[in-house]
This record gives structure tokens, sequence and C-alpha cells, in this order.
């Protein structure tokens, strides 16, 4: 670990964003292309099971958030020790995430078999849709060791600088899933067809091929018990705030999808290709993040300051000119975008409607998203969750509701409304972090 950190803090920070950030984009492209892939299958089987995708994408997003959440308190505690020089230490980190992912695993999958059907039922009123919720659910939570083991020891190896071994991991993954897609779902080479199940099998091997690909070096001999309580308060001092992060998409997407589940199903299933493409078009964003949050980290323990508001504006740049490519695609290209899912004609109505108003919000979306990673990065925790609590819960949700009362396509304005505001206090809690360092620094 001593060897690959050190760039953190003597390149230039573009040079670091052109080292780092493509493998992380590529390998995010091929995740965005897999959930684009797995979809456009789907759909062709099913409408039911396109809705059964939307409806389940929030219990998605809570895995990814326990896991993601729990790598980023790895990868920040590690980022730190190796910029304070305390290299045994980092590896101490390192060597906790195993036992981590394990035990994050089995609660998850115990508890989501439970509960599936009464989620599956609170979402729609469709027999067909219930039962393709609850076959997907259970499948893709119970077989997720894939997805937490993965997500630790790429955070692990991201942290030492290696972006290389996950960006392969991920898209031997991945291209597994696509390849898998249409041999399960609709049974080719002689393979029972399985439908639905079939996507979720084939999400679930995916996972397991990635993780397999990045236990090597990402996998450490865990340290002495005695260790544990110390190291995994401080993983999750800095990992909470991004849990909440993550997770709060799950109780916003949950809460979108009950407002518009008001209207039809066929908007809860706009919604839901909105996110397919989401993950798309985030890709600088999701690469902007986990590449600033080891170079703030490291150089907010070595005190250089002025290095952190550096890779913030870099990160701005990159960030605004990257999203307003999405803009352009969501404002002008709608109708294609969801027709690549779906030829129901009220489906693609309802999104078109959707994707223009959406698009607007991409250029304030960069810093509501970039905003609290600084803030974690900084170990400022609490306004970082705060940032994310007041996004998702406190705007998202009730402006959803609000606006949908005036009228269905009132809803929508949701979206750039709750960025602008977000990005706004962003901000503020941004300057004030910056005074208080000057005040430090004259004094």
């Amino acid at each position: 670990m001593e060897t690959n950190s050190s760039f953190y803090g003597t390149e230039k920070i573009n040079k670091i964003f052109f080292k780092i950030a493509p493998p992380v984009m590529l390998a995010q492209l091929i995740q965005a292309l897999y959930n684009i892939v797995d979809s456009l299958f789907v759909g062709k089987y099913s409408e039911s099971g396109l809705t059964a995708l939307s409806i389940i994408y929030p219990v998605q997003l809570l895995m990814i958030a326990l896991a993601v959440g729990t790598g980023v308190g790895i990868n920040t505690n590690i980022a730190h020790f190796l910029g304070i020089k305390r290299y045994k230490k980092a590896d101490e980190v390192a060597g906790i995430g195993f036992s981590l992912a394990i035990i994050m695993w089995i609660l998850f999958a115990v508890s989501c078999y439970l509960l599936m059907p009464a989620y599956a039922r609170l979402q729609t009123n469709s027999d067909t849709v219930i039962a393709d919720v609850i076959t997907y659910g259970r499948i893709v939570c119970v077989g997720s060791i894939g997805l937490f083991t993965e997500s630790i020891w790429t955070k692990v190896l991201q942290a030492n600088g290696d972006m290389k071994t996950p960006m392969i991991a991920q898209i031997t993954g991945a291209i597994t899933n696509i390849v898998l897609d249409p041999i399960l779902i609709f049974g080719l080479f002689g393979i029972p067809k399985l439908g639905i199940a079939g996507a979720a099998f084939a999400t679930i091997t995916g996972q397991v091929v990635a993780a397999l690909l990045v236990m090597k070096k990402g996998f450490h001999r865990s340290p002495s018990l005695c260790k544990y309580p110390e190291d995994i308060r401080r993983i999750y001092a800095l990992g909470i705030p991004n849990i909440i992060m993550q997770a709060t998409y799950t109780f916003y997407i949950f809460g979108l999808n009950m407002i518009l589940a008001g209207f039809s199903d066929e908007a809860v299933t706009a919604l839901g290709l909105y996110y397919k493409w989401q993950t798309f078009f985030f890709i600088p964003l999701g690469a902007l993040q986990t590449c600033i949050v080891p170079i703030i980290s490291y150089n907010y323990a070595a005190k250089s300051i002025d290095r952190c508001k550096h890779t913030m504006t870099v990160a701005f740049i990159w960030g605004i000119a990257l999203m307003f490519i999405g803009t352009l695609c969501f404002e002008f290209i709608p109708e294609p975008m969801l027709s690549v899912f779906t030829k129901d004609s009220e489906v693609i109505r309802i999104g078109v409607q959707g994707f223009r108003f959406i698009g607007i919000s991409f250029i304030p979306m960069v810093g509501a998203q970039i905003y609290p990673v600084f803030l974690q990065a900084t170990g400022e925790a609490f306004k970082s969750s705060f940032l994310t609590i007041m996004r998702t819960v406190f705007l998202f949700v009730p402006l959803g509701y609000l606006f949908s009362r005036f009228g269905f396509v009132y809803f929508w304005l949701t979206f750039p409304i709750t960025e602008v505001i977000t990005t706004i206090v962003g901000f503020m809690f941004y300057r004030r972090f910056y005074r208080q360092h000057k005040m430090i620094v004259h004094e």
C-alpha cells in the first residue's frame, strides 16, 4: 500500500483523474449496459416482468447501499492511514472487510426472503407482477454474497490506487450477466426457460464472478478480534453517511413509486426506465465520486487544504461538462430511449413527458451529488448525512406528493427543484468549511 498511494498527494489532480477515472467509468459503463440489457430482455419476455424490475429496484439499491457504504468507510480509513504513513493500520482495516461482508449478506438475505411477499403486495395489486417481484427479489437477495464481497474488496483495492483489477472484475461480471440473460430467460442451448428467474440467476452469477476476480488482491487476513470494535466504529463513522446517502434512495424511489402507483402501473414502469437510463448517464458522477474520496481524504489528512479545493474545482468542471450530454439526450431523444425497452404507447407517452422535466435537473445534480461526498471525506459526517436526508426524505417524496396533487404532469417538477435546493445548501456548507480553515491557518 505504501508505494501505490503517494500519487494522491503529489500528482496533478487532472492527471490523477485521467489515470483512475477512465477505468472506473469503463467498469460503470459495462455495469450500466448490463442493467439496460437486463431490462431489455426482461421487457421482451413480459411487460409484467419489466414492472417487477422497477418495483424491486429500491431493494437492490438498499443492498448496494450497505455494501458500497461499508466499502467506502473502509476505503476512506485506508486512505487516511496511508496519508499519515500508518501502513500496518491500513492493512488491519482492510482485513476486517470480509467478515463485515458475510455478516451483511446473511442479515440481508434472511430479512428480504421473509419480507418480499409483503413488499410486493404493497407496491401493486397485479397478481402477475407480485409473483414476478417475489421470484426475482428472493433470488437476487439470497444470492447477494457476490455483491457484498466484491464491493468491499473493490474499495480496498481502490484505496491502494489499484483501479485496474476492479475494472476487469466488474466488466467480466457484467459480461457474464449479459451473456447469461437471454440464455436463462428464454431457454437457449438446451437450458430450461426460466423467465424472470433466469434474469435473477444471471445477475447473481455475474456478481460472484466479479467477486472471485478481486478476491486475491482484496482479501486481507483478519486482525485479532480485539481490534474489531474500534476499527468497525471508525469504518462506519465514515461509511454511514454513504450508506444513508444510498439507502435514502431506496426510500425516495419507494415513495415515488407509491405516488405514481396512484396514477397507473405504466407510470411506475416509466419511472423505472428512467432509473435504468440514469445508471448510464450518471457514470461521470459515479466515477468522480469514486475518485475524489481517496484524493480528498488523503490530502485532508496531510493538511493540504488547497489541494482538496482544487480537486473539487476539477470535479465540478468535468461533472457539469459531462452531465450536459445527458441533458441533451433527455430533452431531444426521450422517445427512442424509451422504445428500447417497451412498445407500450402509454409508458412511452408518460416517459417522454417525465424525461424532459428530469433532464433539466442534471446540471444542478452535480453539486447535489459531489458536496456530500466532499463532506464525508473531510470528516463532516453529520453535514454529509443531512444533505442526503434533506434531498431524499424531506424534498423528493414530499414535493412529489405535493406537486402530484396539482396534476400528474406537475409531479415531474420534483426533480429539478430538489436538485437546485440541495446544491444551494451544499455550497453553503462547502463555503463555510473553507472559511473555517482559512481562520485556522491565519491563527
